[in-house]
């Protein structure tokens, strides 16, 4: 293909006006996007951590703050399970865009409404003078349980879900399936998105936290999500995939979808059959199977590391909650600069395997955190662990970037073979639905176990041995180990035989397709009812593909 010989200088020339046009609408939107969802996530989790620490300081009780947080974190990343599953069917009715900017507005809405009851409940912005009368002296915020957060941060989980997910699937609706385009595509907007991110975390962190308190710094998160939803009505994708006309239901079965309880099973069934497929892509196929634990493991161990580990430090070793979000940008910080390398080096890695293997081995830094004495309440420190968050962050992006443009392209020639639900959007969202149960089981847990050696020993250094240096290595090593499955693997760099491994995978689709004719035209399989109908559309999807 010409691009491939094209030189760094004239990587954008490779786009078509529309793709450029495209690019620029979508990167704009996300910039909003990212930098309101900083805003928002570092300061839940700030405002919980201090809540629940003022909680059982008041009631004089045990703190049990990092096993509620981690509760609180879990269940978020639970409820985005279900948005990510979600998407799979609305992404073959609807416009992707279409979806993405009514999943952000919905997330918008819910934003606001924690903001509404902190001020319906006596809350107000930090006052500028303030001075805590204890450590734990909190009395600007809301009188409302600290448990209400918990229902509000799970809806927006489910929002926070379908954006999240969708993010990694659009690009192969603005650019088309070319693995190239893609890499140089993810890796442009990952760019502009960490950038977004790096000033989202430290603008957090440094400028919005201090000044108004973690109950409304998240006051620009509303606004910037409105505008991005506005923002990205305008993006005209190529993937438009709406059902195949030979596909359609028969007028008797569409007269049935008008009963809202025949849809709703309906929607279940897709939901479970989206990760059945998803799951049975990835795990029968030598191609996709290493995914597994390259994406969602990785996945997990770096989100834990921002969302779980850095939160503990900054309360436990530096005393100050909103300090994490300093930690976070030093993560995002790499991400900027491993997506930058990518730019630029995706004519020369062709492979993610390379990167998730370097990802592995930048994991072993944290093996530092557990040994790692800083006096508290210095700044300064909270920044020296934001450096060692730096290459952490590099790994995390070039493995993330590499891998889904590997699977955008990869998973391409399987969309239009089904009717209901997208392939691309099926695996996405059993990888990233295997990572959120992951983090929402392991979270809580962890938690608890931190909490309860804190209370007896006032450390989390024993704890930080375990759950960051041992957990996060045997992450490494299996993650490591497993690029060495597809074939051609062996070498530094490989170069993988996807032709090869996509025309099997065609062939067996056909196959199965020419199979499941030959039985409709016998009649062996007829539609009775809304029931058969749906069972039928089951068979039909599952036959398409396998």
């Amino acid at each position: 293909m010409p691009f491939e010989k094209t030189g760094s200088i004239r990587i954008w020339a490779l786009f078509s006006a529309q793709e450029k046009r495209n690019i620029a609408i979508y990167v704009v939107g996300l910039m909003f996007y990212k930098f309101g969802l900083e805003a928002f996530n570092g300061s839940i989790v700030t405002l919980a951590t201090n809540r629940y620490e003022q909680d059982a300081f008041k009631s004089g009780t045990p703190s049990r703050t990092f096993e509620k947080v981690g509760l609180l974190s879990g269940l978020n990343q639970a409820f985005q399970c279900i948005g990510s599953i979600l998407i799979a069917p609305l992404t073959k009715r609807w416009p992707t865009r279409t979806v993405l900017s009514i999943s952000i507005f919905v997330f918008a809405l819910f934003t606001a409404i924690l903001m509404i009851v902190d001020s319906a409940t006596g809350g107000r912005i930090k006052p500028t003078n303030f001075q805590q009368a204890h450590e734990y002296d909190y009395s600007y915020y809301g009188r409302y349980n600290t448990n209400g957060i918990i229902p509000i941060y799970c809806i927006t989980g489910v929002a926070y879900g379908m954006v999240e997910l969708i993010r990694r699937v659009i690009p192969r609706d603005i650019v088309g399936d070319n693995d190239q385009k893609l890499k140089r595509m993810d890796a442009l907007v990952h760019i502009f998105y960490e950038i977004a991110g790096v000033s989202g975390a430290f603008t957090t962190g440094l400028g919005l936290i201090p000044r108004l308190g973690n109950n409304y710094s998240f006051i620009i998160t509303p606004i910037f999500f409105t505008i991005a939803a506005i923002i990205w009505l305008f993006i005209r994708t190529l993937g438009l995939a709406m059902t195949n006309p030979e596909a359609q239901i028969s007028s008797d079965d569409a007269n049935s979808k008008s009963n809202y309880f025949v849809s709703v099973i309906k929607g279940f069934i897709l939901f479970g059959q989206s990760i059945y497929i998803g799951g049975k892509i990835i795990f029968i196929n030598r191609k996709f199977i290493w995914l597994w634990s390259c994406y969602s493991l990785t996945l997990y161990a770096h989100r834990y590391l921002e969302n779980g580990i850095a939160p503990q430090i900054a309360q436990r070793y530096l005393g100050n909650s909103a300090w994490s979000q300093i930690i976070v940008g030093g993560s995002n910080f790499g991400e900027l600069l491993g997506a930058v390398v990518v730019f630029f080096l995706s004519g020369v890695i062709k492979t993610p395997i390379p990167w998730s293997r370097l990802d592995a081995l930048i994991l072993l830094i944290v093996w530092y955190i557990p040994y790692y004495y800083p006096p508290s309440n210095n700044v300064k420190y909270a920044w020296i662990i934001a450096a060692t968050y730096i290459p952490i962050g590099f790994g995390s992006s070039i493995d993330d970037i590499s891998l889904n443009a590997y699977i955008q392209s990869s998973l391409s020639h399987l969309e239009s073979k089904h009717k209901n639900i997208s392939a691309l959007g099926a695996v996405v969202a059993f990888l990233y639905s295997s990572y959120i149960i992951i983090y929402a089981i392991a979270n809580p847990l962890l938690g608890k176990y931190l909490d309860s050696v804190y209370q007896s020993s006032k450390t989390v250094r024993p704890v930080f041995v375990n759950t960051v240096a041992i957990q996060l290595t045997i992450i490494s090593v299996v993650v490591f180990v497993s690029t060495f499955i597809p074939k051609g693997a062996i070498t530094l760099n490989p170069s993988l035989l996807q032709e090869n491994d996509s025309a099997s995978v065609t062939d067996s689709v056909e196959n199965t397709n020419v199979m499941f004719n030959k039985n409709r035209e016998s009649g062996e399989v007829v539609r009775k009812g809304v029931a058969q109908g749906v069972k039928k559309e089951m068979n039909s999807d599952m036959n398409t593909y396998f």
